[in-house]
């Protein structure tokens, strides 16, 4: 990472010939109507532009006092339906090149196959000798099972082992319950994140892997107004921590979590529990939901920009 200043973990880019999305993905294709982009029927509030073209990031960048962005696909694009592997190789081919021709402005989480073991250790293995990759973004749950089970665990097992970084997103799973008022995105998104976290500090993940750098966006969902519930459960249940070396409240302090809580006092509340050490700086560019002015957001919050830039650049490890 050659710029200094503000890190921008969270931010999302997907190129016009991938609009597509993987076979079988529940919410596609994107579309473009006019210069706004839709999923399938539904329109997403963003310019088509902000999504694909990188003049228009670098443009919002400059806006936001951000030095560097980490670029990663849209959670719809992830390939949770089966197997993508032609999809998977454009997305980290594509994003390969535009990280490269960044200048060290812009750096990358790929994508990675879902449906095999076996085939997300081949591309993993292929990310690490892509300059500016980072890592890649996965979802919180797939098929039924969370970050302590399945193929999502061997992807972390995986990363671990080659020094790369995750980063987790939720993917606004519907349930009847929400289907008004945003609702899947509004609750959904942050208990999907949150059931990632319990699953990983519960499921003895990190007593696993101590190297893993893995970082939850939207501050973690629901994350720091439960973990008390969960150290209360811990110390109270043998079930609870049956998997687990540490109780949730002192482990969650190996994880990073990004700033896009929208809330001061949540943002003070993560920081309470997880340690500004944890804390890095994101936008979730170029959505609806995204944090506008995430430098001053977290700064308000009591967050220095030198420390903000530090975490980030822990968490991204050797392509820092």
């Amino acid at each position: 990472m050659n710029a200094a200043g503000p890190v921008d973990v969270h931010a999302h880019w997907l190129p016009e010939e991938l609009f597509g999305l993987p076979p079988g993905a529940p919410y596609g294709p994107l579309r473009d109507r006019d210069g706004q982009l839709h999923l399938g029927e539904v329109p997403l509030s963003i310019a088509t532009r902000a999504m694909s073209d990188v003049p228009a990031i670098r443009a919002d960048m400059a806006e936001a006092g951000i030095a560097v962005r980490v670029l990663s696909a849209p959670p719809f694009a992830f390939p949770v339906a089966g197997p993508a592997p032609e999809y998977v190789d454009a997305f980290n081919d594509a994003l390969g090149a535009v990280v490269a021709d960044s200048a060290g402005a812009l750096l990358g989480l790929g994508l990675v196959p879902l449906d095999d073991a076996a085939s997300a250790t081949t591309r993993l293995e292929r990310l690490v000798s892509i300059p500016g990759i980072a890592g890649v973004a996965i979802p919180p749950l797939l098929g039924g099972e969370s970050l302590d089970g399945g193929v999502l665990r061997h992807v972390l097992g995986e990363c671990a082992r080659l020094g790369l970084s995750v980063l987790v997103h939720p993917m606004q799973l519907p349930r009847p319950e929400w289907s008004g008022h945003y609702l899947a995105n509004l609750i959904g998104n942050p208990v999907e994140t949150a059931t990632a976290v319990a699953s990983l500090l519960l499921g003895g993940v990190l007593d696993a892997l101590p190297g893993l750098r893995i970082c939850f966006v939207h501050g973690g969902g629901c994350t720091p107004g439960l973990i008390g519930r969960w150290d209360h459960g811990w110390r109270t249940r043998p079930d609870v921590r049956r998997d687990s070396a540490r109780p949730p409240g002192e482990a969650v302090r190996d994880l990073w979590f990004d700033t896009v809580t929208h809330d001061p006092g949540l943002l003070g509340l993560l920081t309470e529990h997880a340690g500004k050490d944890a804390i890095v700086c994101g936008s979730d560019y170029p959505f609806d939901m995204a944090q506008r002015d995430p430098v001053g957001f977290a700064t308000s919050g009591g967050l220095d920009t030198a420390t903000l830039g530090a975490n980030a650049r822990a968490f991204l490890g050797s392509q820092s």
